[in-house]
């Protein structure tokens, strides 16, 4: 709950509703670079947004299940995702995550800024995440390593309870069974973001991991 007592469902549908446009409507760097050299087949977008992530790889080729708690979130992306031509390719889920999760299983599953200044089971979130990967497919990790100058932004001032986990502390978190992951990438790095249509620069990390077995 928020100090104002609102669901995360309340909380999200509200912040969307701020602005007609929250994000940049560009699919995020790290997806991008990460996911473009692999062979497309069904992939899991968790924390969706306005859908720009998960309509890229549908335009990629993969079969898409997009999942957000907001449903004003999923409108506007199963809007966007209908302008773009791959509405038929992905399938909009709300889910409040930590409480239902999508069933099945795919061969990516993506986890782009899954943080919350609402509580959010991030780390059991992740684990669930880790279990949805199919055997040969990639589980993608990317998050906050601080937080964009509040001078720029004053909606994002810090919230020191929250913590921005390492690289290290992600793989740690996720509790991955020796001999079935593979670690492909686990490293931070600079990054700028565009929120409300104001450029903000960020440290983030990232992490992309392999199940060899089931």
């Amino acid at each position: 709950m928020t100090a104002d007592n609102r669901t995360a469902v309340e909380y999200w549908n509200d912040r969307y509703r701020e602005s007609s446009r929250i994000w940049s409507g560009k699919p995020n760097v790290e997806l991008v670079n990460q996911v473009t050299d692999l062979k497309p087949g069904s992939a899991l977008d968790l924390g969706c947004g306005e859908g720009a992530d998960a309509i890229w790889l549908a335009e990629k080729g993969w079969q898409v299940t997009g999942v957000d708690v907001s449903s004003v979130a999923l409108e506007r992306a199963a809007k966007h995702a209908e302008e773009a031509e791959v509405a038929q390719q992905i399938d909009w889920q709300r889910h409040e995550l930590g409480k239902t999760f999508p069933h099945g299983t795919f061969d990516l599953v993506s986890a782009q800024f899954l943080h919350s200044t609402v509580v959010l089971p991030r780390e059991a979130i992740l684990r669930s995440a880790a279990e949805a990967v199919a055997p040969g497919g990639v589980l993608l990790i990317e998050g906050h390593l601080d937080w964009p100058d509040a001078a720029k932004h004053g909606q994002h001032a810090d919230h020191p309870e929250i913590h921005f986990p390492t690289p290290a502390e992600v793989i740690t978190d996720l509790e991955l069974d020796d001999g079935r992951w593979e670690i492909l990438v686990s490293r931070d790095h600079g990054r700028e973001q565009v929120v409300d249509g104001k450029l903000l620069k960020r440290r983030d990390c990232t992490v992309k991991a392999r199940r060899l077995t089931a």
